[in-house]
């Protein structure tokens, strides 16, 4: 009697229907971390929301790298009339407080021996042959060095007729100049810092590279100042050319330097120009300008 009683349960349990019996054991704890539910409408689901949802949306912002090439100042500049002054009173207590160097002593034991001679004081022959000699050949040596003195033509600091040709990076010697490029924006022509448009694989460095091989001036030669940015300018194009794909452009700013090894141009070139800060507020614009003189090296 107590077997039927006990088969009883396991008797309607084997008569229930086979969905039913799983989904009861799909509501457990246990069955939803073991095992998988056998619909695989869950899966169709998924498949179908990862076809439907949009790709990543790209950025309305067109990346830009460019190249503030500086050429450094090749003379110093001209002192002030404190400066000069300046120089004037420590040159003056150097010369009082200064020693005799080398050879003024030199001359000096040449000019007592010339006396000792010509006052006919006792002195061995040999001795005036040797000392005879000593003077004649430091007296050589300052004739020498005084035909090389006035042989001698130092470079011109004043290079009025060079100034003016403002693509010749041979122009203000004593000053930092800065290279602009003719550049096509839009419909416009504009001066700026020269620059390219970033692809694909590369990295911006090798952007601003691309931008300064891309001038038509093969003779430049420049060392960048790290492979960071120092600056970037943004900016929004007008309203009626922008799009949901392209907004504006950000432009990243590289640090260069001129090499001293680059020749200065032989011809003018109108597409290119080389500026010291104060001219160059003329070619650009105010807030282009704001941006650009943060990092500019003048002396």
């Amino acid at each position: 009697m107590s077997q039927k009683k006990m088969a009883a349960p396991c008797a309607r349990v084997a008569s229930w229907p086979l969905l039913r019996y799983f989904s009861r054991f799909e509501r457990t704890t246990i069955a939803n971390s073991v095992f998988r539910p056998f619909s695989n409408s869950s899966l169709r689901r998924s498949n179908l929301r990862n076809k439907l949802a949009p790709e990543t949306p790209r950025s309305p912002w067109t990346l830009m790298a460019a190249v503030c090439l500086q050429r450094p100042p090749v003379i110093s500049a001209d002192l002030s009339l404190v400066e000069q002054r300046f120089a004037r009173l420590m040159q003056q207590m150097e010369l009082e407080k200064s020693i005799l160097s080398e050879h003024e002593l030199r001359l000096l034991e040449d000019a007592e021996r010339l006396r000792r001679k010509q006052a006919d004081e006792d002195e061995d022959d040999d001795d005036d042959e040797r000392k005879e000699q000593d003077i004649v050949l430091t007296q050589d040596l300052e004739d020498e060095w005084e035909r090389k003195f006035k042989t001698f033509r130092p470079a011109p600091r004043n290079t009025d007729d060079a100034d003016k040709d403002l693509s010749s990076s041979g122009r203000l010697l004593s000053d930092s100049l800065v290279l602009l490029a003719e550049q096509q924006v839009g419909s416009d022509k504009l001066w700026l810092l020269p620059q390219a448009q970033w692809r694909p694989g590369e990295t911006l460095r090798h952007t601003a590279q691309r931008a300064l091989d891309s001038l038509a001036e093969p003779t430049i030669k420049a060392n960048f100042l790290g492979q960071a940015p120092c600056g970037v300018y943004k900016y929004k194009l007008p309203k009626a050319a922008r799009s949901d794909t392209s907004v504006g452009a950000k432009i990243f700013f590289f640090k260069a330097i001129l090499t001293p090894d680059t020749p200065t141009n032989a011809e003018p070139n109108a597409a290119l120009m080389w500026l010291n800060k104060r001219e160059l507020q003329r070619f650009l614009k105010p807030a282009y300008m704001m941006k650009v003189e943060r990092f500019i090296l003048s002396p």
